[in-house]
């Protein structure tokens, strides 16, 4: 296995502009993190290289597709600049804590600053072990990795904030689960990789002077407004309550179970990261799990606000001496921050049911009508994607409430409910269909279909499912002609009922 090396072996010139690095973490204190390289691979093979995403940041898509750029996105070369290290944190796992988790298999090469002038990580992911790697091999395999390309791309075609892959890399090697599977590593981009569970990590260790360098990091990342505010580490908490809230909500209008909402996987800056056992909603029920890992099911879909609202309980008590010197104070405080989680998360979870009904004000009546449906979806197993996108048809004429009907067990169910629903339309404006379109997406990326693209990755090495639904989730709020079986739910023997961490 050849060696990690720093210098470009061809040059520059040749290749285009290599990533331009300033480090701003890595000059923080050196116990928040552990410097090292990454692992190099055997024989690294691109995959997919993500080009929107690297013009958008400022780099040249020609340099990382190069021999040299393909050798950086595996870990076999560090360019000039980078800085190599992994993240110390910790975390509650389905409420258990563990005060040392960190980066176990993936390493931050260093931070580009968009032409726009924000600061992003650029994270090698399966980049081999670290000293937080508690005797795993630091890898990951194709499957795992290709499914986080996948969902990562469908949340940024959604608007919803997320963390995004840049490339997928092939290494050449195997890695050792319950089978010999290929190897790959994810080049993961982020505004910051900061976590609940990163002040965890110094707040159990009672490291207060760690915990300010983090708040001013984090305010520096993601609330530089905080700043200026008369109790910064109070305004940041306040923002983050705020993304959080913000974030579940659109991520239960699109029907995505996260899977693994433990601490560790809460991000300051309110994206989505750590794209494991998640899973999207076929039938709607808000009892649906689809980790394997979540016997008793803690993440389930309803579920995730009351998650996400502990979550921020536990920042909140890492942050606690930093709000006010007086325990009293600073604890009355926190409390009042954490108390703004419901509400926003509420108005903004209504606000988004009532736009995918074509509503655009709210009235009396329009929060039980909402809760009617979705009770009438529950007991009838009806597709939840399906059932929003037909209802923008029905909206337009009553011709469409046949395909809305034949999704319910019961359609009668649909019936009773729908008068309701058009008695209440009759006092929108025109041309509500449109704009239901725009908020209800006609495809997901869905459990059966991810399944199909990652077995033939990793069976047959073969890419094309992989494309072709990448291709299909870049427009997930367009009728595709031709790809209507995209859109469909899977059939009984196509159903996936269990998704996996692949860690």
């Amino acid at each position: 296995m050849p060696d990690t090396v720093t210098a470009d072996p061809i040059p520059l010139s040749e290749t285009g502009r290599r990533p331009v690095f300033d480090n701003s973490y890595a000059r923080l204190p050196e116990r928040l993190f552990a410097r090292l390289p990454p692992t190099p691979v055997s024989a690294p093979r691109l995959l997919r290289l993500n080009t929107g995403l690297a013009e958008m940041l400022g780099l040249d898509p020609d340099w990382l597709a190069s021999e040299a750029g393909v050798a950086m996105l595996a870990g076999n070369l560090v360019p000039p600049g980078a800085e190599p290290i992994a993240q110390a944190y910790a975390g509650h796992q389905f409420g258990h804590f563990n005060p040392s988790l960190g980066d176990g298999r993936a390493i931050l090469l260093g931070e580009v600053v968009t032409p726009a002038g924000l600061r992003h990580d650029i994270q090698l992911k399966g980049s081999g072990p670290t000293p937080f790697s508690r005797r795993g091999d630091g890898r990951a395999a194709v499957g795992p990795v290709l499914r986080e390309y996948i969902i990562g791309e469908a949340m940024a075609a959604f608007g919803i904030p997320t963390t995004r892959a840049l490339a997928a890399v092939a290494t050449g090697d195997h890695v050792f689960r319950e089978d010999a599977l290929p190897g790959a590593v994810l080049t993961r981009v982020a505004t910051s990789h900061l976590r609940v569970g990163t002040f965890q990590y110094f707040a159990a260790r009672r490291d207060n002077d760690a915990l300010r360098v983090l708040v001013e990091t984090a305010i520096a990342r993601h609330d530089p407004a905080a700043a200026q505010a008369t109790n910064p580490t109070l305004a940041l908490l306040e923002g983050v309550v705020a993304r959080q809230a913000d974030l579940v909500a659109r991520w239960m209008l699109v029907g995505f179970i996260h899977g693994v909402m433990n601490t560790d996987n809460c991000a300051i800056s309110g994206e989505t990261i750590d794209y494991g056992p998640c899973a999207f909603l076929d039938a709607y029920h808000p009892e649906t799990v689809f980790s394997s890992i979540d016997q008793q099911g803690r993440y389930a879909y309803g579920n995730q606000p009351g998650i996400a609202h502990w979550n921020l309980a536990r920042l909140a008590e890492c942050l606690l001496p930093l709000i006010d010197a007086d325990e009293e104070t600073s604890l009355s405080l926190a409390q009042e921050a954490l108390a703004g989680f419901a509400p926003r998360f509420g108005t903004a979870w209504r606000d988004g049911l009532l736009r995918k009904l074509g509503l655009t004000t709210v009235q009396d009546g329009d929060e039980d009508l909402v809760q009617d449906l979705l009770v009438r979806m529950a007991a009838n197993q009806a597709d939840f994607t399906l059932t929003f996108r037909r209802l923008a048809d029905a909206a337009e004429a009553e011709v469409g409430d046949a395909a809305v009907r034949e999704l319910f067990a019961d359609p009668a169910a649909y019936d009773g409910w729908a008068v309701g629903w058009r008695a209440r339309l009759a006092r929108e404006p025109a041309g509500r269909a449109a704009a239901m379109r725009a908020v209800n997406p006609a495809f997901i990326p869905r459990n059966h279909l991810v399944e199909e693209a990652l077995s033939a990755a990793v069976q047959r090495d073969d890419l094309a499912p992989f494309e072709d639904l990448l291709a299909v989730l870049a427009r997930p709020f367009d009728d595709q002609p031709g790809r209507e079986r995209f859109a469909l739910p899977p059939r009984p023997e196509e159903r996936v009922t269990a998704t996996f961490c692949g860690t």
